[in-house]
């Protein structure tokens, strides 16, 4: 344990994915069986199917779903949220209808989209945008809620404009509960926009994922699901790291 306590993280983090993937080997050589196949299958599976451009061309669509009921449901969730958090009465009218919205199933919003608005794109979006504001409203309205009141008072005393007041005290502290917004946002859309286009939609990795699951072809399953963390990942690491870091420097 010393002699792990003194190894760098990266050291560590690349330690435990050998393992991982050294423990998932001999697991698949035990069980001998195409249900769970080696990461070396798997690994050719995810080169084919790059090749052929199925992988590139899904990953693409699903990404762009993604990407614009992200933005959407940010955006209408962010505003509501602080109109809530600085609105008490408002709070206390639209709280149960939060709270509604909290513990409707993803599945029953999905199917009522596709019933109400047919097997459409604009449907797919809606149903994955409602799926995920209420979420971003409870993390808003509570980061609202802990803003320093000496400090905005001490803006309108200096005579702060809206802008400057928003860019210098209000951002600074909604900035840790909008990243937490962020990410767990980005992990509970991309895992319903899968089942949205197991659902109703025609292509995108969750199409794929469910002809994969007819076929029992687990390698190709396994090689998407790899595909599509990998690239979340990486928006995590070069994107959202680096803005976490630039937002916290004025952090001690």
């Amino acid at each position: 344990m010393r002699a792990l306590s003194a190894l760098p993280n990266g050291v560590l983090s690349t330690l435990s994915i050998i393992l991982f993937i050294g423990l998932w080997q001999l697991l698949a050589l035990a069980i001998d069986a195409p249900m769970l196949p080696s990461p070396v299958k798997v690994v050719e599976a995810l080169w084919a199917d790059i090749l052929s451009g199925e992988l590139p061309f899904h990953l693409g669509v699903t990404l762009l779903r993604l990407i614009v009921s992200f933005i959407i449901a940010m955006l209408i969730g962010c505003a509501i949220g602080i109109v809530l958090g600085r609105n008490k009465p408002l709070n206390a009218l639209f709280d149960h209808w939060l709270i509604i919205f909290l513990n409707i199933p993803a599945l029953v919003t999905m199917i009522l989209c596709y019933v109400w608005f047919g097997l459409t794109e604009s449907a797919a979006i809606l149903a994955v945008v409602i799926n995920k504001i209420p979420n971003v409203i409870v993390t808003v309205r509570e980061g609202t809620r802990a803003l320093d009141q000496d400090l905005l008072e001490m803006a309108k005393c200096f005579h702060f404009s809206k802008q400057k007041t928003l860019k210098h005290v209000i951002w600074p502290q909604l900035h840790p509960y909008l990243m937490a917004a962020t990410r767990s946002g980005l992990a509970l859309i991309w895992k319903i926009i899968l089942v949205v286009e197991l659902l109703g939609r025609s292509n995108g990795m969750g199409y794929q994922l469910n002809l994969y699951f007819q076929l029992f072809d687990v390698a190709n399953i396994l090689a998407y699901t790899i595909a599509f963390i990998s690239v979340v990942q990486l928006f995590e690491v070069f994107i959202l790291k680096p803005l976490d870091r630039a937002n916290s420097r004025w952090r001690r």
